[in-house]
């Protein structure tokens, strides 16, 4: 997860956020809303609290399913394996834990009820998106295969008919997952400010001109003022901390009651979000998205990234999921057991999930140097080393 980007390509400098980092300080997060609601809320006491290490295992967890080159190549991986049941960030992370993680035994890490339901972000299948939508679904699915495991986190409990598959069915979390959700998006909409600032894509002009297209309030005390201060005195990282503190303390609990809440205590709460706090999330979150995740930039990395992973999609599908040669030969692309697992697989579907896998897995540098030895004819030797 060190080298695998989360806005600006891993390794391009050494100041960036990767996706390490970001679950690093998702984890932080997290456990400090678990000591605020703690110390908060009168629903809580004593021994009854939401478990601040259940909360760090959680957090640290969310983003292990994510592969190279951020969202562009969830989009790509998605994009690939459409014939296939999709490709999910989420759906991956579930994947890793249960199946994949332990790579020698190809088994998982027998995952907590309440950890693996925590992860859950998503809660409908591939395939039932699919059916209520007419269309593949974009992202926000398990895997169908998975659908074993979604149930065993409910406790074999079905979802109410109320709970229709996509928004409605995902809003329904355990509070830990929701705890996640919120520490995520705190990170997101603030800590990723403070790396787009640094490297030059929001400027107190890029900022000033994006809130008078979107005629959003800048006066000094709304909150696209105070970032223009921050950015212009030169403050940016106490800026970022001294929020980060108010979106923790913005959290509090209310009881819950539905088909879980007389089974689980995960089931009984739900995490109220201070509206203002809330919508200067949606507001920071909306300018990174559109100044800088939007730029020319980052998109024509992103497409550099999307190709890569095509070129490599293409080839291992050809040799490994459809059994075809390449140009007239069969010759192991792959090590060893991931050939031979990937050999005992007995369809097609499978084949390509385990490839879809190695895809997966890799990070942004990795991915870089399997296809320039594969596509470059100037790189790359006998010696270098598979990874």
């Amino acid at each position: 997860m060190q080298s695998k980007t989360q806005v600006f390509w891993s390794g391009e400098y050494d100041f960036y956020r990767t996706r390490l980092t970001h679950s690093l300080e998702v984890a932080q997060i997290g456990k400090s809303v678990c000591r605020w609601l703690k110390h908060s809320s009168d629903l809580l006491e004593g021994d009854f609290f939401v478990d601040e290490d259940l909360m760090e295992a959680v957090c640290l967890s969310h983003d292990l399913g994510h592969p190279p080159f951020g969202h562009a190549g969830e989009r790509s991986l998605n994009h690939f394996m459409a014939g296939y049941g999709g490709f999910e960030g989420n759906a991956q992370t579930l994947r890793l834990l249960t199946d994949r993680i332990f790579s020698q035994s190809r088994t998982g890490m027998d995952p907590t009820r309440a950890f693996m339901d925590g992860v859950l972000k998503y809660k409908s299948l591939w395939s039932e998106l699919k059916s209520v939508t007419g269309k593949l679904p974009r992202n926000h699915f398990l895997y169908d295969s998975q659908v074993g495991s979604l149930d065993w986190a409910l406790g074999g409990h079905d979802f109410p008919a109320e709970l229709v598959p996509g928004d409605v069915r995902d809003s329904f979390k355990s509070v830990e997952c929701q705890i996640m959700d919120w520490a995520d998006d705190t990170a997101y909409s603030l800590n990723d400010l403070a790396d787009s600032v640094r490297a030059g894509f929001l400027t107190v002009e890029k900022v000033e001109r994006w809130a008078r297209k979107n005629e959003v309030e800048g006066s000094d005390e709304s909150p696209i003022g105070k970032l223009v201060r921050a950015i212009r005195g030169g403050r940016i990282e106490p800026f970022v901390g001294k929020r980060i503190g108010s979106f923790i303390q913005a959290a509090s609990l209310e009881r819950e009651v539905n088909f879980l809440s007389g089974v689980t205590h995960r089931y009984s709460y739900k995490v109220v979000v201070d509206d203002e706090i809330r919508q200067e999330s949606e507001l920071f979150k909306k300018l990174a998205y559109e100044v800088v995740f939007l730029s020319p930039q980052l998109k024509q990395l992103e497409h550099k990234g999307s190709l890569m992973l095509r070129r490599l999609w293409e080839v291992l599908e050809k040799r490994y999921v459809k059994g075809e040669s390449i140009d007239g030969q069969t010759f192991e692309l792959l090590s060893e057991d991931d050939a031979q697992e990937i050999a005992n697989t007995p369809d097609a579907a499978a084949k390509a999930r385990l490839v879809c896998d190695f895809l997966a897995g890799m990070t942004d540098g990795y991915a870089v140097r399997m296809y320039r030895r594969l596509f470059e004819p100037g790189f790359g030797s006998i010696g270098d080393l598979v990874g």
